[in-house]
Order: C-alpha cells, then sequence, then structure tokens
C-alpha cells in the first residue's frame, strides 16, 4: 500500500514575497505479509508393501517415524529417529507378536509408548512398548486386563500410562502405574452410561478425566474428576447445565492458582449444538457458566457464500426484533484449551455426515444403479464445513471470535484438522488438504490475510504432484513455530536425469510461517 503525505511549507524569500509551496512526499509503507517456509523434505521410495508409516513429534529432539511390515512370516516395527533437519539418527526393527493390534502412540520423558492390544483374543491384556529416543533401546510393559475394550484414549505421565474406553457403554479408565507395573480400573467410572471426552495430563503427573453423563434429573451434566498421579480420585466437579440446556461436549484446563477453564457445545437435545459454553471453576468446585448462541457469534456464517450468509443474518436480526428464539444446529467437535496472553482459545470444526445408498456405485465419475444390491442407506464419510476461533477472558466472558472455511474436507473418522500457531500480535491457522497447505491470518476478529493455498514442494525442482496424486497427507505441530507435514505422494519428473519418470513416495515437510 502507498500512502501519499502532502505537507505546506512557508517560505520568506528576500523579495519579501511569501511563496507557499505544495510538496508531496510519498511515504511508502510495507504491509509484510507471511511467508509459508517450506524448510525441507524427507522421502522414502514405496512399493505396495510399505505405505503404513507413521509419524511423532519428539518436539525439538526430531521426529520418530515407525511402521509395520512383515518380514519373513513374523510382523516386524521399523523404527526411524530423525533429528529437526530431517536427517537419520538410526533406524531400528522390532519383531512383534502377530496376535498384537498397533492401537497409539504417546511421547513422555523423552520415551516413545506404543499401545498394543490382543487380537481376536479372549484375552483382553495390553502391551506397552517403551523406546528410549536417544538409544533406541526398548522394553515392553505387559498389563492384565480383566475387562474388554478397545481404548479410545491414551496417554502417559511421568510414572504411569492411561487408558480409556467403553465397556457396555459405559466409561472405564485403566491407570497402570510403571513402577509397581500394577493396573487398576480407575474409582467413580462403570456404574452409569456417559461419553468419555477428555483425558488431560499435568506437569505433575496428575490428570483430569471430563465425562458427558446424564444427573437424576436425566440432564446431559459435564463431570470432572481429578486423579493424582497414583490414580487415586482427589475431587469430582458437575457442572449443571442452566434449564432447557444439555452439555454435547466439553474439554478442561487448569490455569493459576488451581481454578479450571472448561469449555464446549451445548443443545436443547444430545446430538445438535446451538451454541459454545465456556465455565470457570474455582478450586472449591464453584463454578458459573457462560452461553454463546452461534447466531450471537459476529462471523460464525463467514464460511458462507455471500448470499445465502446476509440472507442468515437478515433472518437473525428479524427474529431479534420479534422476539423470538434463535435456533441453528450442527455438529460441532471442540478442541484443547490454549493460553493465549493474558487471554484462552477455543477451537472447534462444524461438520456434517454423509450417507450413501449402496445400490448406486460410482463408475467413471457417475453414479450407476445396480438392483442386485440390497441394501439400505449406509454412513459415507464426515464433510466438514468450517472452523470456529474464540477467545475468552478466566471468567469465561467472550472477547471475540472468528472462523476458518474448510474446502473440500472428508474423513471417515473425527479428528482435528486445523492446526494453530499463536504469535503476540496473531494467530495463523492451517490445514492440509491433499497436496496444498491452506492457512488464514488473523488478529482476533480481524482477518490479517485471507484464505492462502501453496502447493507443498517436492524434492526436485522438476517434480510435479497434483492435489489428486497425494494419496493421504497429515500436517501437525512440531517445536516453537515448526509444522511438519506427512503422506504418500504420486510424483512425476520428467527431466531429471537419473531420476525415475514416475515414483511413489512417503513424504515428510518441514514448514513454518514467517
Amino acid at each position: 500500500m502507498i500512502r501519499v503525505v502532502i505537507f505546506f511549507i512557508l517560505i520568506n524569500l528576500k523579495s519579501s514575497k511569501t511563496i507557499f509551496l505544495s510538496i508531496a512526499f510519498f511515504c511508502i509503507e510495507v504491509l509484510s505479509f507471511a511467508q509459508l517456509n517450506q524448510i525441507s523434505r524427507f522421502e522414502i521410495p514405496q512399493d505396495e508393501n510399505t505405505n503404513d508409516y507413521k509419524v511423532i513429534s519428539l518436539e525439538g529432539k526430531g521426529l520418530l517415524v515407525y511402521r509395520r511390515f512383515y518380514n519373513k512370516g513374523f510382523i516386524s516395527l521399523e523404527v526411524t529417529r530423525m533429528d529437526t533437519t530431517l536427517q537419520k539418527q538410526w533406524v531400528g526393527i522390532i519383531t512383534l507378536d502377530n496376535s498384537l493390534s498397533m492401537l497409539q502412540a504417546r511421547v513422555s520423558n523423552n520415551n516413545i509408548f506404543i499401545l498394543f492390544k490382543q487380537r481376536n483374543s479372549s484375552k483382553s491384556d495390553f502391551q506397552i512398548l517403551e523406546i528410549n529416543s536417544d538409544t533406541g533401546n526398548y522394553g515392553y510393559h505387559l498389563i492384565s486386563n480383566a475387562i474388554p475394550f478397545n481404548p479410545s484414549e491414551f496417554i502417559v505421565t511421568q510414572n504411569a500410562a492411561w487408558m480409556g474406553g467403553y465397556f457396555n457403554y459405559r466409561p472405564i479408565i485403566i491407570h497402570y502405574n510403571f513402577n509397581t507395573q500394577t493396573a487398576k480400573a480407575l474409582p467413580g467410572f462403570f456404574n452409569e452410561p456417559g461419553e468419555l471426552n477428555q483425558l488431560k495430563a499435568y506437569n505433575n503427573g496428575a490428570v483430569d478425566v471430563v465425562v458427558i453423563a446424564k444427573n437424576v434429573e436425566r440432564k446431559k451434566c459435564l463431570w470432572i474428576r481429578n486423579y493424582n498421579p497414583e490414580g487415586n480420585l482427589i475431587k469430582t466437579t458437575i457442572i449443571e447445565p442452566e434449564e432447557k440446556k444439555n452439555f454435547i461436549y466439553g474439554r478442561s484446563v487448569k490455569i493459576q492458582n488451581d481454578e479450571q477453564i472448561v469449555g464446549g457445545v451445548y443443545g436443547r437435545n444430545t446430538e445438535f449444538s446451538r451454541g459454545l459454553f465456556i465455565a470457570s471453576v474455582n478450586p472449591y468446585g464453584e463454578y458459573s457458566v457462560n452461553y454463546y448462541n452461534f447466531a450471537d457469534l459476529s462471523n460464525f456464517f463467514n464460511y458462507m457464500k455471500d448470499g445465502k450468509q446476509k440472507r442468515i443474518k437478515n433472518r437473525i436480526e428479524r427474529r431479534k426484533v420479534n422476539g423470538k428464539k434463535i435456533k441453528f444446529n450442527y455438529r460441532f467437535l471442540v478442541h484443547d484449551i490454549i493460553p493465549y496472553g493474558d487471554q484462552y482459545i477455543l477451537l472447534g470444526e462444524a461438520f456434517y455426515p454423509t450417507y450413501i445408498y449402496p445400490a448406486y456405485y460410482k463408475n467413471f465419475q457417475r453414479f450407476t444403479y445396480d438392483p442386485r444390491i440390497k441394501s439400505d442407506i449406509i454412513f459415507d464419510e464426515f464433510q466438514y464445513t468450517h472452523a470456529m476461533i474464540i477467545g475468552f477472558n478466566k471468567e469465561g466472558k467472550l472477547a471475540w471470535d472468528n472462523s476458518f472455511e474448510l474446502n473440500d474436507i472428508k474423513a471417515r473418522e473425527l479428528t482435528q484438522f486445523v492446526k494453530i500457531q499463536t504469535e503476540q500480535s496473531r494467530i495463523v491457522l492451517l490445514y492440509l488438504f491433499q497436496n496444498q497447505i491452506r492457512s488464514k491470518i488473523i488478529k482476533d476478529s480481524k482477518v490479517l490475510e485471507g484464505m492462502a493455498q501453496e502447493e507443498m514442494k517436492t524434492k526436485y525442482q522438476s517434480d510435479e504432484s497434483k492435489s489428486p496424486d497425494t494419496e493421504t497427507s497429515h500436517l501437525d505441530h512440531w517445536y516453537k513455530d515448526y509444522f511438519f507435514a506427512y503422506g504418500i505422494q504420486n510424483v512425476k519428473n520428467l527431466t531429471e536425469g537419473d531420476v525415475s519418470l514416475h515414483r511413489k513416495v512417503f513424504f515428510i515437510n518441514k514448514l513454518n510461517y514467517k
């Protein structure tokens, strides 16, 4: 942007004439735009047997890349330690029990913990593989468990592993102590049906468990149970919604002075949400809850086209004038609460399920009816529409809101797509879709830079990899202001001398915004 500033200068000449000179000074004000820096890239050639790579951050120590593969009739685990420049530090091969299913991996105390469960067996036992990220040395923790369940939550603290899931629609948490090598089911669960929302670990080894469950009045409340590092129940806080409201999903975080903030979504029924809530809880369990209807947020409908957005806002204003209630129903997934200066940030993503008729199958981009297939409508994928980000103070008072449109995003399982990089003067929102990194930069409710997208760089300058050529892609925070993207790509190259014309690769890209 060029700004012209005009100064009027009065000059007295010897001829006693006074002349006004109008001098224009052109002051060039440069607006600095954020730039995506793709710093380095790592590739591994792929074939039909080597496409199961997973990556987990070791923060400033690098990355851990691991995959399962068949080796002489046995299932083996290949583990590779990378540094922050994407250079290999060591590679190890671990032979696995063929009856084990690999579930989740976590990093704690410089070690990697991978959770396994018996597959197709009457046993409900678990195994945790612990790998030292510096040396590659490893060992197993065998966990005897009498209650059959599949863990959906897995965290590791200083001296324990915590696994959460469901048995007969009831939440269950197993605590395994690494020092005593004993496991137990945590008290406070296993009585009533409920929905396990979060296992939140803290630096001292304590853990909060957040569950949505009905109270005696059949209202969906939010239960927060605080456990010490040994898995002993310290305190239970029950947050009840106001009349004609139900809590649907919530996330919690402790702040200074043992106070707690809880954020999530509420609705009239137990499936669709009508807005966001923020609750502040003091050390004695006393709380206050603030509710924010989606219609009261300034930027909630910005993902829509201008015409539809205008109609929606006009409808909201008419209903407000007439004193009628405003009802918008959304499915909404909220993520962890993030400190941001003297405020806090809550990020959520809106989605809806899509369904298909199996009697219609896709053939050359057209849907064809097959009368031989007899089946009802079935679930296909989750379609994401947009992300919502709000800022609030420790009392739960809304300070600002903003949004980020999510184009084309579909997933078979609900997961977090939008990642956040917070800085003093701005917030970077970004997600990876196929081969494109899409970003938006905001400052509270203002948009500093709208939607931008950039193709991910490949290894060679003459490489070509279009979005449809990317089979899988993931984006996650690494350390400081760095992110890593990884997945499977099909790459074409027609000019490099000794490079294959077509290659399928597993890739990792290191990137950040400046």
